[in-house]
């Protein structure tokens, strides 16, 4: 299903690194008590639980307190990129009247950022290798969009873009439901909080699906379409989801599992999977 050579690697490097970042998801972006964070805050205010630092008072105690809007928050390293990159280590709290200017390039270059997370992943995938030559283009389009002036950034048409993409993504995922078009396996159109334990899932588009609680025990993923599925509080243990597609790091730390669960090679272990 997948190549797991250069492109690999490149998708590998899209994960977060805190410590290289000015705390800008705890800042830049808005709060929802609703969506598991510690408070209804305001885009542009800093976390109550952010030291001078940029680091978290209770960083390694978030599942105690049940913030699962932080525990399964991924920027894909757009964070790192703004901070270190784009402003060179300079900061909103270094210079202030540049603070609302830096927090919405960080929203725009993580939005390009995520786009390219799903690019860089699509280009690994064998049944699109027609499209890789366009998926391409697009993440060489990518990367000059996030390494250009913040003004340039600013003026982005960032849902023209994205239009591009999905349309790609769409094909991607088109081609890999169709290499598994021998399988017996029916679409399933109620997942929320459903028990599957020990299923064959292999070729299932679960795509901005409510997986919430739902029951994956065991469960096999290969070529099983994540993107934008809601996977807070699924079971994924003793589960398969190597060859799972579009499947991200946020939606792991938000899903529940264990040390037997089998992930992409470029995602990791949550430190909540015991």
């Amino acid at each position: 299903m997948k190549v797991h050579e250069e492109n690999m690697v490149r998708l590998g490097q899209l994960k977060v690194d805190c410590t290289k970042c000015s705390a800008l998801c705890c800042t830049a972006l808005f709060f929802s008590k609703i969506d598991g964070f510690p408070e209804n805050k305001k885009a542009g205010k800093p976390c109550t639980k952010l030291e001078n630092d940029y680091r978290c008072k209770i960083h390694h105690e978030l599942e105690k307190f049940n913030m699962k809007g932080c525990i399964g928050y991924d920027c894909f390293g757009a964070g790192q990129h703004v901070t270190q990159c784009i402003y060179k280590g300079e900061t909103w709290q270094t210079s202030e009247e540049k603070s609302k200017e830096i927090f919405d390039v960080f929203v725009i270059i993580f939005q390009l950022y995520q786009i390219r997370y799903f690019l860089e992943e699509s280009k690994i995938i064998i049944p699109a290798k027609e499209l890789w030559s366009d998926i391409e283009n697009l993440i060489h389009e990518n990367e000059a969009l996030c390494n250009s002036t913040p003004q340039s950034i600013l003026d982005i048409d960032i849902e023209s873009y994205r239009n591009k993409a999905n349309i790609i993504l769409k094909q991607v995922s088109y081609f890999i439901i169709k290499s598994f078009k021998n399988i017996n396996n029916k679409m399933v159109t109620e997942l929320l909080g459903k028990n599957f334990k020990k299923r064959n899932m292999s070729g299932l588009d679960l795509s901005m699906k409510l997986l919430i609680a739902s029951n994956f025990d065991s469960c096999i993923f290969d070529g099983t379409i994540f993107l934008g599925a809601d996977t807070r509080d699924a079971n994924f243990s003793n589960a398969d989801l190597r060859e799972a597609v579009f499947l991200t790091q946020g939606q792991i730390n938000s899903a529940k599992g264990n040390r037997s669960t089998k992930l992409p090679k470029h995602l990791d272990y949550p430190v909540t999977w015991k």
